[in-house]
C-alpha cells in the first residue's frame, strides 16, 4: 500500500511539473503586418506578440507614422480576446537599426532611450520592449556601424532599461543563432539578470550571404553545416547561462537556393540564395508538379525541396520540424518559442497551428 502511495504520488508530481512547464511555455509571434490581417489568425494560441519594427527618431523610440499606431492600438485590444496575451515593442530588425552603434554609446543616449521606452509603453499600455539590433560589435547590415565596445554598450543598454522599467515591463532581445554573434556580440554573464528572455534567432543560418546551400533553420547540427538551434543551446549549456531565459526560434518562411553542383540532393553545395516566400504562399502539389522532391533530413530534423533539373534547393520550416522544435523546447525546459513572423503563416490549419497541437500533446 505505501508503495503504491509513493509511485501515486511521484506521478502526480510528474503530471503538474509537466502541466506546470506547459502553462509557462511562450509562444512568440514577431508581427510585421497591419491592423486587420492580424484579426485572422488564432492569437490565442500565442502568449506575446512583438510589433516589428519601431525605430530610433534621436535617442528616443519612435513608432513610425499613424498607421503603425493603429496596428500597436489594436493589438493591445487584442486582449480582450485573449487576456493573457503580452504586446512588445521592438527595435531595429535587419537594417533597422543603423544609428544603434552611436546612441547606445553613451550614457545620455541609452537612458533617454529607456526612459522613452517606458514612455511608449505606459502610452500604449504594452507590456516591454525587444531589442533587435543586429548587430552589437560584428558585421550585421551593409554600411551599419560595429564596434568593439558595442559588446559593454549592448550590457549597459539592459541595465539602463532595467532600472528604468523595473520588473513591470519585459526586456527581451533578438539574438544571432550563429556562432561569430554567441562568442562576440554579448557578454552572457553580465546580462542574465537583466532581461526576462533571449529570442534565439535560430532561422536564416543559411541566408542571402550564403554561397553554400544547406539548412536555413534546423533543429540539429549535421557533419557539414555546424549552426543550429541545438548547437546555440549548448552553447548557452556550456556556459551555464540560465536556459529557461532562452526561445528557440522557427520560420514562417522558406528560401529557395540556386544550386550549382547536382551532389546530395542540392545540400552544402556551392550557390546562392534567390528568393523567400511565405509559408502561407507555399503550394506544395504545385512544386512537385515543377519538378522538386520532398525530403527529410533526419538528422538536421528538416525538411527540405530540389528541383534536379531547375537546380533549385528549397530549404523551410514545416509541421513536422515545427513540432519536433517544440516539443524540444520543452525537454530542454527552454522558455519557449518563437517565430518571424505571423504575417507569413496560415491563418488556418497553420505553423502556428503544429505548435500549439504539439504543446497539447501528452
Amino acid at each position: 500500500m505505501k508503495r503504491f502511495v509513493s509511485l501515486l504520488v511521484i506521478f502526480t508530481l510528474l503530471f503538474f511539473n509537466a502541466y506546470s512547464q506547459k502553462k509557462s511555455f511562450s509562444v512568440i509571434a514577431y508581427y510585421a503586418g497591419d491592423a486587420n490581417q492580424i484579426d485572422t489568425y488564432p492569437i490565442e494560441k500565442l502568449t506575446h506578440i512583438i510589433y516589428s519594427f519601431c525605430h530610433l527618431q534621436g535617442n528616443e523610440l519612435h513608432v513610425d507614422n499613424s498607421g503603425d499606431s493603429v496596428t500597436i492600438r489594436h493589438l493591445v485590444g487584442l486582449k480582450k480576446r485573449n487576456p493573457n496575451l503580452k504586446i512588445i515593442l521592438s527595435l531595429g530588425g535587419w537594417g533597422g537599426c543603423a544609428p544603434c552603434s552611436e546612441v547606445f554609446s553613451t550614457a545620455k543616449g541609452r537612458n533617454e532611450f529607456a526612459a522613452s521606452v517606458k514612455h511608449l509603453c505606459e502610452y500604449f499600455q504594452t507590456d516591454g520592449i525587444d531589442i533587435d539590433w543586429e548587430y552589437p560589435a560584428i558585421e550585421g547590415y551593409p554600411t551599419h556601424q560595429y564596434l568593439p565596445d558595442d559588446k559593454k554598450n549592448f550590457t549597459a543598454l539592459l541595465q539602463s532599461l532595467r532600472n528604468t522599467l523595473g520588473k513591470k515591463y519585459e526586456i527581451s532581445f533578438a539574438a544571432g543563432g550563429f556562432e561569430k554573434f554567441l562568442h562576440e556580440s554579448v557578454e552572457w554573464e553580465k546580462i542574465a539578470g537583466l532581461v526576462d528572455k533571449v529570442n534565439l534567432m535560430s532561422y536564416d543560418l543559411v541566408n542571402g550571404n550564403s554561397t553554400l546551400t544547406g539548412h536555413h533553420t534546423p533543429l540539429y547540427s549535421t557533419s557539414e553545416q555546424i549552426e543550429s538551434a541545438d548547437n546555440a543551446i549548448h552553447f548557452f549549456d556550456s556556459i551555464h547561462f540560465p536556459l529557461n531565459k532562452v526561445v528557440i526560434g522557427s520560420a514562417m518562411y522558406g528560401r529557395v537556393f540556386t544550386v550549382y553542383n547536382d551532389i546530395h540532393n542540392g545540400l552544402y553545395q556551392p550557390g546562392k540564395f534567390d528568393y523567400g516566400i511565405s509559408w502561407r504562399n507555399i503550394d506544395m502539389d504545385a512544386m512537385k508538379q515543377k519538378g522538386y522532391v520532398y525530403y527529410w533530413d533526419d538528422t538536421a530534423k528538416a525538411p527540405y525541396l530540389y528541383n534536379k533539373t531547375a537546380g533549385k534547393l528549397f530549404s523551410f520550416d514545416n509541421e513536422k520540424s515545427m513540432a519536433l522544435k517544440t516539443k524540444y523546447a520543452l525537454a530542454k525546459g527552454l522558455n519557449g518559442i518563437m517565430f518571424w513572423q505571423l504575417g507569413d503563416d496560415k491563418p488556418e490549419h497553420g505553423l502556428l497551428d503544429a505548435i500549439d497541437n504539439a504543446l497539447h500533446q501528452n
